[in-house]
């Protein structure tokens, strides 16, 4: 059984990001490529923040889906941190228990270009805590042309976040956050895909192990990097946290049939084949984690 923690889907195809040769996947279209290679279920994230795309998308649009194939697709509701007259002020918890009663599982993807201890961020992780909803998000290198939260080479500010909110729940993505899996990681190669093998001490392993409450979202080709740059240390990482790591595709669009749809799952199928994962590591990464952190 696989979850996959991060998925994207529209049922507005019609609008294609420029420069892109195709929409989102229509959730009929995820499905059938669920459906292809044996994922069961899927965590929908609306895209909210004007960074990320050039529309919009509602909570309510993934709702919608949601409620029309319950058995596929788990929501997540999302708000972005400048909401409701872009205050640190702002009072989620009544947006958040409502989209919590409608069964949203957690936010995401928070994709806002904010410094990460932005007051108004640290507003919306307030009550994601108090509201017990996990987060997704983005990190993003510098201000600007770009989305995600803005951090520094090192991710302090992210810590801070997690120190300040041990009990909140972090998913974490994006290449700025996994480039992070090696210590030799520079302000050069923290937002791309660094290659080769990875040099024990990095911040990611040292995160994890200090806060439990750090959590992989292994999705997209930032994750998938982070374990099979150097097969041996990726699987001795997942074994070592293998009750913080959550499968994932990210997947957008139909093109992504031929690399994120499957790239993850391959090393997870060829580890556990190879004996260099065990089963109860295996089942804990492609649906264990998900069902616990989300209370499926």
């Amino acid at each position: 059984m696989f979850i996959d923690i991060h998925g994207h889907t529209t049922t507005y195809p019609e609008l294609v990001f420029p420069g892109r040769k195709e929409p989102f996947a229509t959730p009929e279209q995820l499905i059938a490529m669920y459906d292809e290679v044996g994922i069961t279920k899927a965590v929908l994230l609306p895209c909210v923040n004007p960074e990320c795309l050039h529309m919009v998308q509602s909570n309510e649009e993934i709702l919608d889906v949601a409620a029309r194939y319950p058995d596929r697709f788990i929501p997540f509701c999302n708000l972005d941190p400048r909401l409701m007259f872009n205050t640190p002020k702002a009072d989620f918890s009544p947006l958040l228990e409502h989209y919590k009663a409608k069964g949203c599982k957690g936010i995401g993807e928070v994709c806002a270009n904010l410094w990460f201890d932005d007051p108004r961020v640290t507003n919306l992780f307030d009550h994601a805590q108090k509201c017990s909803m996990p987060v997704t998000f983005h990190v993003a290198v510098r201000d600007g042309n770009i989305y995600g939260l803005i951090d520094e080479l090192g991710l302090p500010r992210f810590e801070k976040q997690v120190q300040a909110h041990p009990e909140l729940v972090f998913l974490c993505h994006s290449q700025s956050f996994w480039a992070h899996m090696s210590a030799d990681v520079t302000a050069e190669t923290w937002g791309g895909y660094p290659k080769g093998p990875v040099v024990k001490g990095g911040r990611v392993p040292e995160l994890m192990r200090r806060y439990p409450t750090v959590c992989g979202d292994l999705s997209a080709g930032s994750g998938h990097n982070a374990v099979s740059r150097d097969p041996a240390f990726g699987y001795e990482f997942l074994d070592e946290f293998q009750d913080q790591l959550l499968f994932g595709t990210d997947v957008c669009s139909p093109a992504n049939r031929a690399d994120v749809l499957v790239w993850l799952k391959n090393v997870l199928d060829a580890g556990l084949a190879e004996k260099r994962i065990s089963q109860a590591v295996y089942d804990k990464v492609t649906h264990g984690n998900a069902e616990r952190i989300l209370g499926l």
